[in-house]
């Protein structure tokens, strides 16, 4: 379904911001260049009749994202968080796309919540409210269970979600296909690898067993964090297009002024959003991927409750290193180290020149440590990084992106909270600790202990090897020893020692 036709839905697009009076404002707030105006202007505006109306008593942005689909109120959600890109005006205006969104009718989610369960609405709840929340994707009724009294949450799919965003989809995919055949410089950015990384992320979303099961790990990993909370699943309430957690009482972050009535620090409460997700993306390699304001709450206690798992993010051991030594790099402003941590890594061609690399992360970094507080952007510096790596060849990292993108939206919801807060100094304590614990000898020690366990494993299988690698050196006197055949004894001698070497290595740690 990428085939042309799409042309006339990215059309469409153009003019249905040029419709709705949005299309000179989100240029405006993103400080287009000159070309990219004319050009969004010529394509949009002889097609304005084709554009679609949207509801008139939204402002023109937020009209214009409803009315083009989910995967646009996704892209506006992200915007919503960001008033230090867009403005304070446009941020404000996006914000409705979070949570307020029009909802369907009652009876159809009782229909979905009974066809999924296989029983009765009224059998399983004592009371089932009107929508509490509506988002792109589903929305949300606070019910009280029958059997046991608790208030419950029970998040149900839109109808016809999945067909909305796979049309959506489709069309990212032909732009996407387009850009490399016009760009080939555009081809190091791998956009069909990007809308490819997202399209995963979306379908995850939409089969809400899958959040059922993030929602419940997650809930794992932070169960001991201080100051977090999250609802945790209702398993036989809960199925492909509905959803039943735990009900977190709060008031949602982006209204400061019920933070401030009920007591709550923001500053505190901004620096605990921004330490808690480097935390987990760290600490865990999991993390919740779609932290804007509409899916955090804050509790009367001051706690920060999550929810909404349909987007979690996940990073192996190596990945977490890699990210957390740039970190800590950046910080320490050691461009040396962050150059070599981008060549060990494989992300920069080895055939570079690390010196100059590293001067020319320089010029990234100094910059951002001459600002003010309230200037210091971590948007920023992931923008200046990307011009940077991009003139020495390093090809879009698409198992980061997601982090960068997170890690960018988690700034904009702490600058809502504190305008003045500093970035770096509120991470540098929690990339401190994970290098500390996770980079150094007493990580050597643990991933020696790995490592002779994996291989111990084999040791049954040890005697069989050497034999069979023995009767392959069977060979007529004189004849010399192949000494690459001897290599697998090498490794497996090796092995064995290692294995020895972990027991004790496991008594000491």
């Amino acid at each position: 379904m990428r085939g042309p036709h799409n042309i006339i839905r990215l059309v469409r697009t153009l003019a249905t911001f040029e419709r709705t009076g949005a299309i000179n404002l989100l240029l405006e707030a993103l400080d287009a260049p000159p070309r990219l105006r004319f050009v969004a202007r010529v394509l949009g505006w002889p097609f304005k009749w084709l554009g679609l109306k949207g509801d008139p008593a939204l402002p023109p942005a937020t009209r214009a994202l409803t009315a083009l689909g989910p995967a646009y109120i996704k892209f506006g959600q992200i915007l919503s968080t960001r008033p230090d890109v867009v403005g304070d005006d446009l941020a404000l205006q996006l914000q409705y796309l979070q949570d307020k969104l029009p909802p369907f009718p009652l009876s159809v989610a009782k229909e979905m919540v009974a066809a999924e369960l296989g029983v009765p609405v009224d059998q399983v709840f004592s009371t089932f409210s009107e929508p509490v929340a509506a988002a792109s994707i589903a929305q949300v009724h606070r019910a009280r269970m029958l059997d046991t009294g608790a208030d419950v949450a029970v998040k149900v799919l839109r109808p016809g979600i999945e067909r909305a965003f796979r049309k959506d989809i489709d069309a990212f995919y032909f732009a996407a296909g387009i850009i490399e055949f016009l760009s080939p410089a555009s081809r190091r950015l791998r956009p069909m690898e990007v809308v490819k990384h997202f399209d995963g992320v979306v379908q995850g979303e939409l089969d809400l067993r899958l959040e059922s099961a993030a929602a419940g790990e997650f809930a794992a990993n932070t169960e001991k964090d201080e100051g977090f909370q999250v609802p945790k699943p209702v398993w036989h309430l809960s199925g492909r297009t509905v959803l039943t957690m735990d009900w977190a009482e709060g008031v949602n972050m982006a209204d400061n002024a019920a933070i401030d009535a009920a007591g709550v620090d923001r500053n505190v409460l901004a620096s605990r959003v921004l330490q808690l997700f480097l935390q987990h993306a760290l600490r865990d390699g999991y993390f919740h991927a779609d932290m804007h304001q509409g899916n955090l709450k804050v509790a009367a206690n001051g706690n920060i409750i999550a929810y909404d798992f349909g987007i979690m993010g996940r990073l192996d051991e190596y990945t977490r290193r890699v990210y957390a030594e740039i970190l800590y790099g950046f910080i320490r402003r050691d461009y040396r180290r962050v150059a070599e941590v981008h060549f060990e890594a494989g992300y920069v061609p080895a055939d570079r020149d690390i010196d100059e690399f590293a001067r020319a992360l320089r010029v990234v970094g100094e910059p951002i440590f001459g600002m003010d507080a309230n200037r210091i952007s971590m948007a920023r510096l992931l923008a200046y990084l990307f011009e940077v790596t991009e003139r020495f060849g390093m090809e879009t990292r698409t198992e980061l992106i997601l982090l960068q993108r997170t890690m960018v939206v988690v700034e904009g919801v702490a600058r809502s909270l504190n305008p003045q807060i500093n970035i770096w100094q509120d991470a540098r304590p929690v990339v401190e600790s994970y290098i500390k614990d996770n980079i150094g000898p007493k990580a050597l020690l643990r991933d020696l202990q790995k490592t002779a366990m994996v291989l111990a494993r084999f040791g049954p299988k040890l005697p069989r090897l050497v034999e069979t690698q023995l009767a392959r050196q069977n060979r007529p006197m004189g004849e010399p020893v192949n000494k690459a055949a001897l290599h697998p004894l090498i490794w497996i001698a090796l092995g064995a020692v290692i294995a020895l070497s972990g027991v004790v290595l496991g008594q000491t740690l």
